[in-house]
């Protein structure tokens, strides 16, 4: 017998600490190699941990709640261990996917660390500050006697990016300038300076950890890129018409539906590889073009949130691997088991209004992505249809695609073309399915 750490594993692109939510397992319990034994949180997913062999959890060192890095000890197993030839190979991958993770994002804080070297670590009260704390304050101006107000949520009290967010939208941020004085009369009797005051009767719902990320990724997505959204109609009379046609035969062979949704990101796959340049992600003054094509779903979940899990490669697959790809996402998506790395990588992403019977929107941006389309409901329509006889009007399926896109490096030609190429696919889609 002989005892393993177990690590917390590299957890997807740029994520290299996590919140241990829940133990599955108690210390003494036996356990089967890859069974779940811990649920764990990012702030891109919550998942589970399996136990990386068969043997006994002899010792839990992360306990729930606290932060974890990438590569640290959150429990230790005892085990026989049965050793295979590339055991050797695989530990020294696993240690160097986790030491590229931890270096990758030791790079991108580097601009965090500089800006806050020079502030204080700690406040008035005692508080510590950690790097990135003090650089939001310090971009968001807000002083060390406002820090000491906030409640820490963070281990032993420390104040975490998400507390200092939460302070800033409460409205408690000491004003940059003065405020002109009001006459008594202008004041709203339910508002108050900090914020707006509950009546009789309000209920009052606290946000989930979910609903909060997905808040501040909105509206950092909004302060990152200045939005414009391009809308254009479709006819997808031909693709309606085929799908209705082969949907039965296709659930029976394959065993899961076939939707508008792989059509729809099939379509916006050949659109991006024609492109390139909305395939993008800006870091600073500099575009970094995608040598892959990973497309987001944007998946609606039983308790009202959103998730965006990926397919990778998305101009690889065939309209089959698309149809099979989208439909076990979503599954697992609904069941919370996408593992963190199928929400991370995605270049382009694709949400539907349609869903819900909505004809159009205008959609917000995926950060780092420089683009996201919305696809309305299809319904019949009356329009104009030429004919070498003349123009005749028939009853026709029209959905209406909106394209929202960031402004500083997409200009309304580039989009009008890519949004114009994608209707174009649409209206003379030429399926590449397989039925027997």
């Amino acid at each position: 017998m002989a005892t393993v750490n177990i690590l917390l594993p590299a957890m997807g692109e740029g994520v290299i600490e996590a919140t241990i939510i829940k133990w599955l397992v108690n210390e003494g319990s036996s356990v089967r190699e890859d069974d779940p034994i811990v649920e764990v949180a990012t702030d891109k997913v919550d998942s589970e941990i399996p136990a990386p062999a068969d043997g006994k959890i002899v010792s839990i060192v992360a306990r729930e709640g606290s932060i974890i890095k990438v590569g640290e000890v959150i429990a230790v197993i005892e085990h026989n261990i049965v050793r295979s030839p590339d055991e050797p190979v695989k530990i020294e991958k696993e240690v160097e996917r986790i030491r590229e993770t931890i270096s990758a994002e030791k790079s991108a804080k580097k601009e965090t660390e500089t800006i806050s070297r020079e502030l204080r670590s700690r406040t008035p009260g005692g508080k510590f500050l950690s790097p990135l704390v003090r650089s939001i304050a310090s971009t968001e101006n807000i002083s060390y006697s406002d820090l000491d107000k906030i409640d820490g949520t963070g281990m032993d009290g420390r104040i975490t990016k998400d507390d200092i967010f939460r302070f800033i939208g409460s409205g408690n941020k000491r004003p940059e300038e003065p405020t002109p004085p009001v006459e008594a009369a202008d004041v709203n009797p339910q508002v108050k300076a900090a914020g707006i005051i509950a009546e009789r009767g309000d209920e009052i719902i606290e946000m989930d950890r979910v609903r909060k990320l997905i808040a501040d990724h909105m509206v950092l997505s909004k302060k990152t890129s200045p939005h414009v959204t391009s809308f254009i109609d479709a006819d997808v009379t031909k693709v309606v018409s085929w799908r209705n046609s082969v949907k039965d035969r296709f659930l029976a062979t394959e065993g899961y539906k076939l939707t508008l949704t792989p059509i729809f990101a099939d379509a916006a796959a050949r659109a991006l590889s024609e492109f390139p340049m909305i395939n993008i992600s800006v870091d600073g003054n500099k575009i970094i073009m995608k040598k892959n094509i990973n497309i987001g779903i944007a998946t609606a979940l039983p308790d009202g949130n959103l998730i965006v899990p990926v397919i990778k490669n998305a101009d690889e697959k065939n309209l089959n691997g698309l149809a099979r790809t989208v439909s076990d996402l979503a599954e697992r998506a609904r069941k919370n088991k996408l593992k963190p790395d199928e929400i991370t990588g995605g270049t382009f992403t694709i949400t539907n209004f349609g869903t819900f019977d909505n004809i159009a929107g205008t959609p917000i941006i995926n950060q780092p992505q420089v683009a996201i389309l919305g696809t309305g409901a299809v319904r019949k329509k009356p329009a104009v249809i030429e004919t070498p006889d003349g123009d005749v009007i028939a009853i026709r399926q029209i959905m209406i695609l909106s394209l929202s896109y960031d402004h500083r490096v997409i200009d309304g030609a580039l989009a009008g073309k890519f949004l114009k190429r994608i209707k174009s696919i649409l209206e003379n889609y030429s399926p590449d399915i397989v039925l027997p």
